[in-house]
């Protein structure tokens, strides 16, 4: 939210000698973030006076019109000549003019100087040179009474500040220069100016006699929209311009001027909160209605996209069908144009949640959308749309018509909280009255409860978001200021540390991160799209997904059944970024819906603790949610270099990442064929088990699965479900003594026919050696003249440490003998040189 300090200024006085950087500071501090403060117009210098216009001389034999105008600044005064390529003006009009020795945003220099033919002592001004507006097309003009040789910069307010406020969700007031006013006042305890103020707004719009009858009105639905108001204005003048302080505030606080109407909207819903929108009466078939969409309806919007329309979207309808995207867009078919005359401003209250799940149906987002789901005042549709007809009449004349209201019930019930609740949240002790104080600075009604120290509050009707006594709480402390908040670091108790969960996550992030991969964390949502690119047929359990009420996208409205399609995109999105040879990981729940526990979640009162009987209803209310852990990988599993080629991943590697899992948790993994399986390639993936239960799968993905998501070729991955692996082995996993005492090393070379793997080798080795070996390594391999033809040479290295005690030489010779004597037996292996 854009907010200039000097529309500001409007509802609230600020002390003197306060900046915009103080002002920013104590707004952040009360919960606003400003995060920018934008100074304009600090670099205009003068001399910018007010100059007419007194005689213009069309220049000929150019490409592209020129003037030679003369322009006086001062009442009497001579004049100057001015070289001017905009013909949007003549002669009598009221411009601006900078000086010879001016400088204007950019910053850009004025002087004298030789063009065409003339000396220009200057330049006349558009809107985009004083920083008033994108408009280049033409200069300025200004009203005919606007003081002649009067300063322009004081005039027009060139120089300003404007902050940009980040606005939270639960904070939809705060899009809107009211909201932050009054935010400004608590900050400082200063007086506020409520622009809203519903009797001022009144005694402007009071209908004219003879004027136009109200336009009727009803709500359909009630759960869509619990309040309409429709104002009218007849005999308006559509060329009527925006008044240059009115294009000067919307163009600060972000938004392009159109036309006056228009533009008279936007105002309103930036200045109060409320978004408005402006009807052509005539286009009109009758009587509005509020409702939701019915089966087969369209819609063409403004941006003239035609628009399939869902029964759970709000519309605003007439007897012709939709008109409108309540609280999104208006219908292009009675938009108003450049010969509307007759209008019907709206204003309502729309469901929050309802539009918020339009909106991004439709992906469709506006700056209406945005306030109506983040919650408006129900109470300010009349207020807003008196002050929007009573603008329209007094800029572009008419005469202003009657009202309907339609206003259905809303019960907004108190909330009880202890007065000592803000001081046990806080840690620090908060009078009570001064509880009641803050409260009622945030526009709460605050009374006694039966309990002298019980509360009841009310909240305003602009805060939806207070719904409970943490809430409140929230605000409390907000208002006395976070950073007053003692600062304490939370106490562990004594000998507990991480649970046996958390020693598994980390056990096997470490290991999976030294095995080369690179952790990640996705969105856990899914959608039917994920299914079909993972070639899920449409009886797979998988498919079944809980589904959340207030989905990000529409299109990803479920939770995962699998981390697969969140780690597939992870993959293509690196991949597009340049990064070819990939190694992924990703550790987090998946949720299965239980049928038979497919149930309303209650909701407890969260004043107090809930009970054992309401916790264990809403524990059983959840679906499962076990934890699993995947991995993707594409690319080079091992680099290449002089040291010789690289290897592709593989499905092997998919399934030693599986066996580093496994390990890491001391569990045994089982690894078998896993035959035809989506989305896995039926001749290279294997199913992982442990105890005889499956827990997962591993292995290359299925090409069609590849294509679906655009995947690199020949991409495996690997997903087990965490919690069983777990559960199946050994929490502490024993580490190997390590002895003090040196190692005994001795060489033995081999020779055994060139059939016999060198594994087997070593493993009779280890076998014959006994408890004292430490390590066994090959270090060479000999194939040559010197040995018969199908025989090799095989040299190893063993290693040998005894625990207690330093090894002597007769003990380490006979522990060789004995390695040798066991590989004989086993491969036919013969001492080299014997």
């Amino acid at each position: 939210m854009r907010v200039p300090l000097s529309w500001l200024a409007d509802y609230v006085d600020l002390p003197a000698g306060v900046t915009a950087r103080d002002l920013a500071e104590r707004l952040t501090r009360a919960g606003l973030e400003v995060e920018t403060v934008e100074p304009v117009g600090l670099d205009i210098t003068g001399p910018l006076p007010i100059g007419e216009v007194v005689a213009i001389e069309e220049l000929t034999g150019l490409r592209k019109p020129i003037r030679w105008c003369q322009v006086r600044t001062e009442s009497g005064g001579d004049t100057r000549g001015v070289i001017c390529g905009a013909t949007n003006f003549a002669v009598g009009d009221r411009v601006v003019v900078a000086l010879p020795g001016a400088i204007l945003p950019g910053p850009f220099a004025i002087t004298a100087r030789q063009t065409y033919g003339h000396v220009s002592d200057g330049m006349i001004c558009s809107a985009r040179e004083l920083g008033l507006g994108d408009d280049h097309a033409g200069i300025l003009v200004l009203a005919a009474d606007t003081p002649l040789g009067a300063d322009a910069i004081e005039l027009l307010r060139l120089r300003d500040h404007v902050l940009d406020i980040a606005v939270t969700p639960d904070r939809g007031y705060a899009l809107s220069i009211r909201g932050v006013a009054r935010e400004v006042a608590t900050a400082f305890e200063l007086p506020f100016r409520d622009p809203a103020d519903p009797a001022t707004a009144d005694r402007l719009a009071q209908p004219g006699a003879g004027g136009p009858v109200p336009h009727e009105a009803s709500i359909d639905d009630p759960t869509a929209c619990d309040r309409f108001v429709l104002r009218t204005v007849s005999g308006f003048d559509p060329a009527a311009p925006s008044p240059l302080w009115l294009r000067r505030r919307l163009y600060r606080a972000g938004m392009r001027p159109v036309s006056l109407a228009v533009d008279v909207t936007n105002y309103l819903m930036l200045e109060l909160g409320q978004p408005l929108h402006a009807f052509d009466r005539k286009k009109l078939a009758g009587p509005v209605v509020v409702r939701r969409a019915r089966p087969g309806e369209r819609l063409e919007t403004l941006d003239h996209v035609r628009r399939e329309l869902d029964p759970e979207d709000i519309l605003i309808t007439d007897p012709s069908g939709p008109i409108s995207l309540a609280g999104t867009m208006g219908g292009l078919h009675t938009e108003i144009d450049e010969s509307s005359t007759e209008l019907v401003i709206e204003a309502a209250h729309f469901s929050a949640a309802g539009t918020a799940r339009m909106a991004r149906r439709h992906k469709l987002t506006s700056e209406a959308s945005r306030r109506f789901e983040r919650g408006v005042d129900p109470e300010l549709p009349p207020v807003a749309a008196a002050r929007a007809v009573a603008l329209l009449t007094e800029l572009g004349g008419g005469s202003i018509g009657g009202v309907c209201d339609v206003d259905l019930p809303r019960q907004r019930s108190a909330i009880r909280m202890a007065a000592g609740y803000p001081a046990t949240v806080a840690g620090r002790e908060i009078p009570p009255a001064a509880v009641r104080d803050r409260l009622a600075a945030v526009g709460a009604v605050v009374e006694s409860g039966p309990d002298a120290d019980l509360l009841e509050v009310v909240p305003p009707t602009w805060r939806p978001d207070l719904t409970d006594p943490a809430d409140l709480a929230e605000e409390v402390l907000r208002l006395e200021g976070y950073d007053s908040i003692p600062p304490r670091l939370p106490r562990a108790p004594a000998g507990r540390g991480l649970t046996a969960m958390q020693r598994v996550r980390r056990r096997v992030g470490q290991q999976l991160a030294g095995a080369g991969y690179v952790e990640v964390v996705c969105y856990p949502f899914v959608g039917p799209a994920d299914w079909d690119a993972l070639g899920l047929p449409a009886d797979d359990p998988r498919r079944r997904t809980v589904e959340l009420v207030n989905p990000l996208s529409a299109t990803e409205s479920g939770l995962r059944t699998t981390l697969l399609p969140g780690l597939l995109r992870a993959l293509v999105r690196n991949a597009g970024r340049g990064f070819g040879d990939l190694a992924l990981f990703e550790s987090g729940l998946v949720f299965r819906p239980d049928p038979d526990r497919d149930r309303p979640a209650p909701r407890p009162d969260v004043s107090r603790r809930p009970t054992d009987a309401e916790i264990a209803a809403l524990e059983s209310s959840l679906p499962d949610q076990p934890r699993h852990l995947a991995v993707v990988l594409a690319g080079n599993r091992e680099q290449p270099g002089w040291w010789g080629p690289g290897r592709v991943a593989s499905w092997a590697d998919a399934i030693e990442a599986a066996r580093v899992v496994a390990g890491a948790v001391g569990a045994g993994l089982e690894v078998a064929a896993l035959g035809e399986r989506m989305p896995w390639h039926p001749g290279r993936s294997a199913r992982l088990s442990v105890a005889g239960s499956e827990v997962g799968q591993a292995g290359e993905l299925h090409p069609r699965v590849i294509e679906g998501y655009g995947l690199p070729p020949r991409t495996v991955a690997m997903e087990l479900d965490l919690d069983a692996v777990a559960a199946a082995g050994t929490e502490v996993v024993q580490a190997p003594a390590i002895s003090t005492y040196p190692v005994a090393t001795q060489d033995v070379a081999l020779v055994v026919a060139t059939s016999v793997p060198a594994g087997t080798v070593t493993e009779a080795l280890a076998a014959g050696a006994g408890p004292l070996l430490e390590s066994v390594r090959l270090f060479d391999v000999y194939t040559g003249a010197q040995l018969e033809p199908g025989m090799q040479s095989l040299a190893f290295t063993l290693r040998f440490r005894a625990p207690d005690r330093t090894l002597t030489v007769e003990e380490t010779t006979a522990a060789r003998d004995a390695a040798v004597a066991e590989a004989t037996r086993r491969t036919g292996a013969v001492l080299r040189g014997t």
